[in-house]
């Protein structure tokens, strides 16, 4: 068979990201075969993520002006981000001409903040959804959702089934079969609790406490982000 055509996938790092937003569709996307994948950040530096390990960089923002395939990670660490002048510049610059702008979890928000997602349709993790809303995004409770060449994927393990959804989009479905199968990706979870209407009150309440222990007035700060940003 004829080589695949050459794809770069670029995955944004910032501290405090959550690492299996990235780490998972980044095990997918590595299979696009004839693809090269970097882990971008302001600085090589190793980058905090919130599983108390540290992923490095393999490239900085002056490295990558261009990419076929963005893809915006989220975590706590989305606010500070949002707010950093250079990570939204390169976000702007790369996803003027990217082939697919791509968001996991809160990444999603990340990319609203650039202005990337203005007028279309995003996933977003459940407890953050609605706030694509401030910046002209219309939130859809989906695992995965296309939208012309932006695709975004839910919370988290959702990353997953979205690089799946993005690799038949570009390789075919049968390729991606194919690397589901060899990642033998089975989901079989103990639980039934991996959503806001199935989680029982004292899970979703335990969980809403978490958010606001580890990011009080979150809402608050990304309504002042898009209202700033409006200026």
């Amino acid at each position: 068979m004829p080589e695949p055509q050459p794809l770069h996938i670029a995955f944004l790092l910032f501290p405090n990201v959550t690492q299996l937003d990235l780490t998972g569709p980044a095990q997918v996307l590595s299979r696009l075969g004839n693809a090269r994948l970097d882990l971008v950040a302001k600085t090589r530096d190793p980058v905090d993520t919130d599983a108390q390990f540290q992923l490095l960089p393999t490239a900085t923002f002056a490295d990558v002006p261009h990419t076929d395939i963005l893809c915006v990670p989220g975590g706590f660490g989305v606010v500070p981000a949002m707010e950093d002048p250079e990570t939204l510049a390169w976000l702007r610059r790369v996803g003027a001409d990217a082939t697919w702008v791509t968001s996991v979890c809160t990444g999603s928000l990340l990319l609203a903040a650039a202005g990337l997602l203005k007028g279309y349709k995003s996933a977003c993790h459940w407890a953050s959804r609605e706030q694509l809303a401030f910046f002209g995004v219309e939130p859809v409770a989906e695992r995965v959702v296309f939208d012309r060449n932006r695709v975004s994927g839910g919370g988290v393990t959702a990353g997953i089934d979205f690089a799946l959804a993005l690799t038949a989009a570009i390789r075919g479905e049968a390729h991606a079969k194919f690397v589901q199968l060899s990642l033998e990706y089975d989901p079989a979870p103990p639980f039934d609790s991996g959503s806001p209407e199935r989680a029982s009150p004292e899970t979703l309440a335990q969980y809403k406490a978490m958010v606001e222990r580890f990011a009080p007035g979150r809402v608050e700060q990304v309504r002042a982000i898009a209202e700033r940003l409006k200026d």
